[in-house]
């Protein structure tokens, strides 16, 4: 057995995201979401559910950040729900709403955990969606001006902001295949929301770079690609190259670009956009969970990946393990991705998600004794230093989710949590995984 010790200052972390904890959805000014409408469109959601109520989080902010601090986490990334700062998303901030994030900085901070604010994850207010979302530049535009608002409260106590949440997920399938909010299927309004939320991404940085914020980055989810070589590459422009690029080195990938030609001519581009999108940020996150299989299909018609796959399938090998999501565990893509990400662009990175839903609950003892989740994380935080002695600079691993939540369109049907959440009482109870996830953090590293 073999101790894997980390590089001192690596930070230790959760994760959660504010319509999938929070609840509230009604109180103190709070508009509606795109997920709230969403979710009350009927067949959109598993069993109608939303995160009306969720885990109350909005409610139980001392008991969660006790929580948090009982497991000796450094370091807790949330997101700030756009519509409970602006409830129509225009406008002068909603006091309420900025005063709940701004106990909530302070109950960390007095913790000894370092927060981590996420701008946007996927709760675009109603509002904009009904002048056409994230398809549209005056998004962008206007989630400066949001960032800008809570950057001028918060950022004297953030330790790192994070502008978007898996710009991926938001723009093709929110618009591409219409699997989540706002429930779109238009692969042009896709790849301009590509774009807009690229630009989103950039404003917002200059505008908390100019409210005081030390520290500044984006997460995006890119996919390890396995398998033949054109249909590799074919993939890794729409799920990585699209975002990577322009945000790293200011350009588009002049091969996603032609692939998508059938769909849109790109004139949404405008002059100085790429210089907007391409300003210097600090550490680049990264969430990860499997790799994707990929070869070639001739007649194939485009994946779920996004527009300009057409030709291309998606398969898994034999003899693998699934998560409840029916996802492949694979913790070797995640050094590949973190190796590839440090040779093809040289930023640092942090692992800002990572983790497994399985359906285990409380056995007859009341323990939640979740021995696949446990091993999940073994391996990928395995993964992690693997990377780190491949040359990778990584800078921190942050477990999805702190507790069970509501899983999007899955409802409350997938529990991601390393602690149990019971809906009907909202008791919390750490499972073996947190356990284990706490002696990882008090030795800085774990046996293999």
């Amino acid at each position: 057995m073999t101790q894997l010790t980390f590089p001192q200052g690596f930070l230790w972390g959760t994760a959660t995201a504010s319509y999938q904890i929070e609840g509230a959805a009604g109180e103190d000014g709070r508009g509606p979401s795109i997920w709230d409408t969403f979710s009350a469109t009927p067949g959109k959601t598993w069993r109608g559910q939303s995160g009306a109520v969720a885990c109350d989080h909005y409610h139980r902010v001392d008991e969660d950040v006790a929580l948090m601090a009982s497991l000796g986490v450094d370091t807790y990334r949330f997101s700030i729900a756009w519509p409970r700062i602006q409830p129509d998303g225009t406008g002068p901030a909603n006091p309420k709403g900025l005063d709940f994030y701004d106990r909530l900085v302070d109950k960390l901070v007095a913790a000894g955990i370092k927060p981590m604010p996420t701008l946007y994850h996927w709760d675009l207010p109603q509002s904009f969606e009904d002048r056409g979302g994230w398809p549209e530049r005056e998004t962008a535009e206007r989630f400066a001006d949001y960032a800008a608002i809570v950057g001028a409260r918060l950022s004297d106590r953030v330790h790192t902001w994070w502008t978007l949440n898996e710009p991926w997920c938001s723009a093709f399938l929110g618009y591409g295949n219409g699997h989540h909010a706002p429930g779109r299927t238009e692969p042009a309004a896709a790849l301009a929301a590509v774009h807009h939320l690229n630009l989103a991404h950039g404003l917002a940085v200059q505008a908390l770079r100019g409210a005081g914020a030390e520290q500044v980055s984006i997460v995006l989810n890119p996919t390890q690609c396995r398998g033949e070589e054109e249909a590799v590459r074919v993939v890794d422009g729409i799920a990585n190259r699209v975002f990577f690029d322009p945000i790293l080195l200011g350009q588009y990938p002049a091969d996603v670009i032609e692939r998508t030609q059938h769909h849109t001519d790109w004139s949404f581009v405008k002059e100085g956009d790429l210089e907007a999108i391409n300003q210097p940020i600090d550490v680049l996150g990264i969430n990860y969970y499997s790799p994707t299989w990929l070869r070639a299909k001739p007649g194939e018609p485009e994946s779920d990946v996004g527009p300009g796959t057409i030709g291309v399938e998606t398969y898994t090998p034999d003899g693998l393990e699934f998560t409840d999501m029916g996802w492949a565990v694979d913790a070797t893509g995640l050094t590949d991705l973190l190796v590839r990400i440090h040779k093809d662009y040289g930023i640092a990175t942090m692992i800002t998600e990572n983790g497994a839903a399985y359906p285990t609950g409380p056995g007859e003892d009341g323990e939640v004794h979740d021995e696949e989740r446990v091993a999940y994380l073994r391996s990928h935080i395995a993964a992690v230093h693997d990377a780190i002695e491949a040359g990778a600079d990584v800078r921190g691993y942050t477990a999805w989710s702190l507790m069970d939540n509501f899983e999007w369109a899955f409802g409350y049907d997938k529990r991601f949590g390393i602690v149990h959440v019971d809906y009907a009482t909202q008791q919390r109870t750490p499972k073996d995984s947190a356990k284990f996830y706490s002696k990882v953090i008090a030795d800085n590293g774990l046996d293999r």
